[in-house]
């Protein structure tokens, strides 16, 4: 279970701890039962979950959190939830392991251990290595050392940047050796409208909540690219119209809250003769590599 957690929470290890100042009023304004939630969920939640959460209504914020433990369970077919069941047992151990400073689960060695689990090796050197030195202390994972010291006399030892360091190498280490995990925030669907005109053309629009496209976060920036591929059928199954393009998608990091509960539109028109047809739409994100296809009969 150790390999199933660490590797999902590796790739968000940095993005987790820090908040955003622009949703601090929001943050402030949770009920009781989600600013816990959203408390103990520092480490796994992403930047795109995060701001999604916050802005939600409280009736949806259930709803949310279902969604959020169901698609980090490793084995959906059994009751218990064993991802989110050990994230909390190596909460609760991390409370009982490391005293000083606060909460042992918000300090440096408390985040790293629930994240990674127990090192595989860790030496502690309470009057430091050399004399005068501050109290150390070195975990092993395989044959990276993280390092932590507590220059305070404290008890609360803080991650080195030789630490971070090597948790950045396992990282890229473990990303390696698996297949990338799909993000999923909600599901990626889409509605579709079929305008027919006197003329004879026929105009297409594909709507696709934003609050279902997983974006990347790049400096501010949120993008991705849908790609789509529209085939149309007569009658008798043959082709009589395609097109195939990618959609590139992307808007500042303060223009979240405008996006959400609006509809990405794609738009596309062609001319047929009267009779009867089917569509075949379908979309790929290209960031998460999540697909969806859907057939429409409709008579022109």
């Amino acid at each position: 279970m150790r390999k199933t957690i660490s590797y999902f929470s590796l790739i968000l290890f940095f993005l987790g701890f820090l908040g955003f100042c622009a949703l601090h009023k929001l943050e402030k304004n949770l009920d009781p039962d989600s600013k816990e939630f959203y408390s103990k969920v520092r480490y796994l939640i992403t930047r795109q979950e995060r701001k999604i959460f916050l802005n939600l209504p409280p009736s949806e914020k259930e709803a949310f959190i279902k969604e959020f433990w169901g698609k980090r369970d490793p084995d959906p077919n059994t009751e218990e939830n064993e991802f989110k069941k050990e994230y909390f047992e190596r909460i609760e151990m991390a409370n009982l392991l490391f005293k000083g400073g606060g909460p042992g689960w918000l300090q440096d060695r408390g985040r790293v251990y629930i994240l990674l689990g127990p090192p595989m090796e860790r030496y502690t050197y309470p009057r430091g290595r050399e004399y005068y030195d501050f109290p150390e202390e070195v975990w092993y994972y395989g044959f990276f050392p993280i390092v932590f010291v507590d220059t305070d006399w404290n008890g609360d030892y803080k991650l080195t940047p030789l630490g971070a360091r090597h948790i950045a190498e396992i990282n890229r280490a473990q990303m390696a050796e698996k297949p990338r995990i799909a993000k999923k925030d909600i599901v990626f669907d889409f509605d579709q409208k079929i305008q027919k005109t006197d003329e004879g053309e026929v105009i297409f629009r594909i709507l696709i909540p934003y609050e279902g496209i997983w974006f990347e976060e790049k400096e501010g920036i949120w993008e991705t690219t849908l790609a789509v591929s529209l085939q149309i059928f007569d009658s008798s199954g043959n082709r009589v119209w395609e097109k195939k393009d990618d959609y590139p998608i992307s808007f500042a990091e303060e223009n979240l809250e405008e996006v959400l509960g609006e509809d990405y539109v794609m738009e596309f028109s062609t001319s047929l003769e009267s009779g009867e047809y089917s569509i075949t739409i379908e979309l790929e994100n290209k960031e998460d590599q999540n697909r969806i296809s859907r057939t429409i009969k409709f008579t022109v």
